[in-house]
């Protein structure tokens, strides 16, 4: 039996931009996908901290070391520029391994710098 875990999650990133006029999505720094283990197209819940809007989405790989975060399509109207947000992934581990499967956790600070990395929830 399987059942889904938490995989990765950036905490408290910052919307750096919102493209109401783009096809749909949210960019992601590169560094900041490599550090959260994150692919391009996975798909992601984003939390929204200041208004609680919850919503899915899949990623596309933003430039590296600009620390963009945007919401791209109709995901642009779910936050505004500044917002904080979570970006959490799933997914799906053996019962048996669950207990030993360590999620990537990245907190992030001003202008979306990685304060810390953690490998527990």
């Amino acid at each position: 039996m399987q059942i889904e875990m938490l995989y990765s999650k950036i905490h408290r990133a910052t919307v750096t931009d919102a493209n109401l006029n783009y096809v749909g999505s949210i960019t992601i720094d590169e560094e900041l996908m490599e550090k959260a283990k994150l692919k391009v197209g996975q798909k992601v819940d984003i939390v929204n901290i200041n208004n609680g809007e919850r919503f899915s989405t899949y990623v596309i790989k933003g430039e590296r070391g600009k620390r963009d975060i945007c919401l791209n399509g109709a995901a642009a109207r779910k936050a505004e520029i500044g917002d904080k947000i979570i970006i959490i992934a799933y997914t799906l581990v053996d019962i048996d391994e669950a207990d030993k499967f360590k999620p990537a956790v990245v907190l992030v600070g001003e202008n979306n710098k990685i304060d810390e990395i953690l490998d527990y929830v």
